[in-house]
Formats: C-alpha cells, sequence, structure tokens
C-alpha cells in the first residue's frame, strides 16, 4: 500500500461495463514526511473519499481483490481514508487538522 493525497476525480462516460458505477478519483502519492511525489495515479474508490484527502492506495491485483472487485480492470483502489500519521512520535497529518484548513 501507499499513501496518496486525492487531487481530483476523472469522469469517463464511456468505459468498461465493469466499471460503471466505480468513482475515479486522481491521487498523488506521498513520500514518508508526507511530501507530494511527482507520481499521479487514477484510483477506483470503494471508500468514498474526497478532494485533499489522504488515503491508503494499493495496486496491482491486490486492486482486485475486494468482494465484487474481481472482474474489473483496475490496477489501483483507494481502500481506506486516513485519520492520522504519526512518525517517531510526531504527528505528520491528522485529517481533522486538515478539514479546518479548507
Amino acid at each position: 500500500m501507499q499513501m496518496a493525497k486525492v487531487c481530483g476525480t476523472v469522469v469517463s462516460n464511456h468505459k468498461s461495463r465493469t466499471l460503471t458505477g466505480v468513482k475515479l478519483l486522481l491521487v498523488q502519492f506521498l513520500d514518508a514526511s508526507g511530501n507530494l511525489l511527482p507520481n499521479y495515479e487514477v484510483a477506483g474508490d470503494i471508500v468514498g473519499a474526497g478532494i485533499n484527502e489522504w488515503v491508503l492506495v494499493t495496486r496491482g491485483s491486490s486492486a482486485r481483490k475486494e468482494t465484487g472487485q474481481e472482474e474489473r480492470p483496475v490496477d489501483a483502489m483507494v481502500i481506506g481514508i486516513i485519520d492520522t500519521v504519526t512518525v517517531a512520535s510526531d504527528k505528520l497529518y491528522s485529517k481533522k487538522d486538515a478539514e479546518r484548513m479548507y
């Protein structure tokens, strides 16, 4: 899994039938210090994540392990919304604090 920040949404009206109803998000990956990396990816979302939230993204065959996702042609899936990240007793991220900023 990797941490990422949701930067936007992707809308595709013409896509594989197996992707019907799947929300697509544009995510930017984060390093261990919470800095944005240059890598972006489109990921399916099964947890209802929103713009600017930090999320957990799984990639490859693991993205299709969730029940009902096995036949979907996805390489990345948002599988969790991060509440807090703590590194060496220091709070790196708090969803509650981030919500106050927006």
